[in-house]
C-alpha cells in the first residue's frame, strides 16, 4: 500500500524495532537505498530494514563522498525513504555535519522525519572513504561529546559510533575509541576497513555490544557471506553502494546501446517493466483514488 494511505509509524516504534533486530541472533542485514524507489524495492524483496550512506547520496548528486553534502539534503532524503517504505532507516551522517550542537540538532531534525538510527564516525572533516588511504582521525572526546548530546537530544534514536582507527592507529587504539563511544551512549560499534577474519574475532571478544560490518565492494575488506559474518561475531551488515553501484552500470549500458545502436530494444529484458513499475509505486490505487 503506498505510503500516502498508510498509517504512519512512530519514529519511536521504528527505532525499537531497529534495537530489537540489532540484538536479535540472526544478522541483521540493512541493504543501501539511495532513494525511495530503491527501498520500495528492497522491501518488497523482503529487507526489514535500510541503510542511507552517505556515499551512494553523494554520488547520486554527482559529488564525491568527502562531506559536501548538506543537512538539509540529508534530512530531505531520509524523509522520502522512510515515507516510502515505513521502515527503520540507519542513516550515514559522517562527521556529524558540524560541532556537537549542530549534530545534536541534525538528530532531532531526522527523528522528526522518522529515522531510527544514526551512524556518526572519527574522522577529521573533510572526511574520506573509509576504504582510501590518508584518513586522519579526530580526538575521540569531540565524538563523545556529539554521541553524548545526541543521546540527550534523542534518547530514543539508536547511535551506532563507527572507528577507522583500525588503519590509521590499529587495532588497540580501536578498542579504545570504541569504549570510550559505548561509555557516551553509543549503541552499537562500526570498527571500518576490517581486514581478516582474525580482526571480526578480536573485536568481537573485545567488545560487549552489537558490531556491524561494512561488506563494501571494491574495498579493503574480503566478501563475506551473511552467514560467514554473523559466525565471526557481527550483529549488523551493511551493503551500502550496491544497488547504486548496479544501477549506475545498468545506466550506462543503457545510454551507451541507445547511442551506438539508436534503439534500446535489445535491453528490454533488464528492465523493470511497466507493470512492475506501476506495482511497485501503487499506481492503480492512485488511479483508484
Amino acid at each position: 500500500m503506498s505510503w500516502m494511505m498508510d498509517e504512519r509509524t512512530g519514529q519511536k516504534e521504528l527505532s525499537t524495532s531497529f534495537r530489537n533486530q540489532m540484538k536479535n541472533k540472526e544478522l541483521m542485514r540493512l541493504v543501501g537505498a539511495h532513494h525511495g524507489l530503491s527501498g520500495i524495492i528492497a522491501k518488497d524483496v523482503g529487507f526489514n530494514s535500510l541503510y542511507l550512506s552517505g556515499g551512494a547520496l553523494s554520488a547520486s548528486k554527482g559529488l564525491p563522498d568527502i562531506g559536501l553534502m548538506t543537512h538539509e539534503e540529508l534530512v530531505h532524503k531520509s524523509e522520502e525513504i522512510i515515507d516510502a517504505t515505513n521502515l527503520p532507516l540507519l542513516v550515514d551522517i559522517d562527521t556529524g555535519y558540524g560541532e556537537a550542537f549542530n549534530v545534536a540538532r541534525l538528530a532531532r531534525d531526522l527523528v522528526k522525519v522518522r529515522v531510527a538510527a544514526v551512524q556518526i564516525e572519527d574522522q577529521v572533516f573533510p572526511k574520506k572513504c573509509g576504504h582510501l588511504d590518508g584518513k586522519q582521525l579526530t580526538a575521540k572526546e569531540e565524538v563523545g561529546e556529539k554521541i553524548r548530546l545526541m543521546k540527550q537530544a534523542e534518547p530514543d534514536l539508536v547511535i551506532v559510533a563507527r572507528t577507522d582507527a583500525l588503519a590509521v592507529t590499529g587495532r588497540e587504539d580501536a578498542i579504545d575509541r570504541a569504549k570510550y563511544y559505548m561509555e557516551a551512549g553509543a549503541d552499537a560499534i562500526f570498527p571500518e576497513a576490517v581486514r581478516t577474519d582474525e580482526e571480526m574475532k578480536y573485536f568481537a571478544s573485545r567488545l560487549d555490544v552489537p558490531l556491524l560490518f561494512n561488506m563494501t565492494e571494491f574495498g579493503k575488506t574480503p566478501y563475506k557471506t551473511a552467514e560467514e559474518i554473523a559466525a565471526l561475531g557481527f550483529s549488523m551488515v551493511i551493503y551500502p553502494v550496491t544497488s547504486l553501484r548496479v544501477a549506475a552500470k545498468a545506466v550506462e549500458r543503457v545510454y551507451r546501446t541507445i547511442y551506438e545502436k539508436g534503439t534500446q530494444q535489445s535491453m528490454l529484458e533488464d528492465m523493470q517493466t511497466r507493470k512492475e513499475l506501476y506495482q511497485a509505486i501503487d499506481y492503480e490505487k492512485y488511479d483508484e483514488l
